[in-house]
């Protein structure tokens, strides 16, 4: 039993039932998430089409490097949506304010939208976070403009994409078909957020969160998924080769027709 857990870094990404792009550092791993961005921007630009993004708050490292690239060349991100995946609530169910330092919506603002030069940047409707109060409006974007192109983010330690916690009691086309909602963040994802975020500082990370579906993630024609971290090394592993699962959410991507998992050398070694 968990045998891909003793999958070496060398062998990592044979035989995986979703493909890995094993790179160097972490740098290495942002710049090719940066660079998918832009070129798909570019590319849709040229052709007149929009271009549609799920876009998360970790990894973040690929940020710079996009404001960076598109302010140089000039990018118009016009005809852009950037549809973020989640943001923590209060407990009484309201986005976090902005200016708290867990806040999506704030971290967005100060890495991304005011980083890019005006001229270039999107209007501020296209700039699209799930809404508690009408969690379905982020389908109905994704409806009007004609789907996502991909989905990017991370995997988190229990393997969830986005805030779609696992759900054991589901079936994996259950799990699959799950909207954007409001939930209870489990523990164990607070305390990982914790050690990250706030220096350990379990008691104060917020308990709720509204999320992108799973539904709208697994839907993008692509997807994209960066890892980095130490425990990254069994994560990537699980999701990879894992039975697909509402146990463990990321193992659903394996039945993606354009899926990729992008990881530096650190994530790739043997977890043990």
């Amino acid at each position: 039993m968990y045998e891909y857990y003793q999958i070496s870094a060398q062998e990592l990404g044979k035989n995986a039932k979703t493909p890995i792009l094993k790179l160097g550092d972490s740098g290495e791993v942002f710049y090719e998430l940066a660079l998918e961005m832009v070129n798909t921007i570019k590319r849709h630009n040229a052709e007149g089409r929009p271009t549609v993004f799920i876009c998360p708050v970790g990894p973040v490292g690929q940020y710079p490097i996009f404001v960076r690239m598109v302010n140089r060349d000039r990018v118009s991100l016009k005809n852009c949506w950037f549809l973020n995946m989640d943001e923590y609530l209060t407990d009484e169910g309201e986005w976090v304010e902005k200016s708290h330092r867990l806040s999506f919506r704030g971290f967005m603002d100060r890495a991304v939208y005011t980083q890019v030069d005006p001229a270039l940047l999107m209007p501020e409707a296209q700039r699209v976070f799930p809404d508690p109060h009408d969690p379905e409006n982020l389908q109905r974007v994704i409806a009007a403009v004609g789907g996502v192109d991909i989905a990017f983010g991370g995997i988190g330690i229990n393997g969830h994409l986005a805030f779609n916690e696992a759900q054991d009691e589901l079936t994996p086309d259950e799990f699959a078909a799950l909207p954007t909602r409001v939930l209870e963040i489990s523990r164990e994802t607070r305390v990982a957020n914790a050690i990250g975020d706030l220096n350990g500082a379990i008691d104060a990370m917020p308990k709720k969160c509204v999320t992108i579906g799973m539904a709208q993630i697994l839907g993008a024609r692509k997807i994209r998924l960066g890892v980095f971290r130490d425990w990254h090394r069994s994560v990537v592993r699980q999701a990879a080769y894992g039975e697909v699962s509402a146990h463990f959410p990321a193992t659903l991507v394996q039945r993606h027709p354009d899926a990729l998992i992008i990881t530096n050398a650190n994530a790739a070694q043997q977890p043990f």
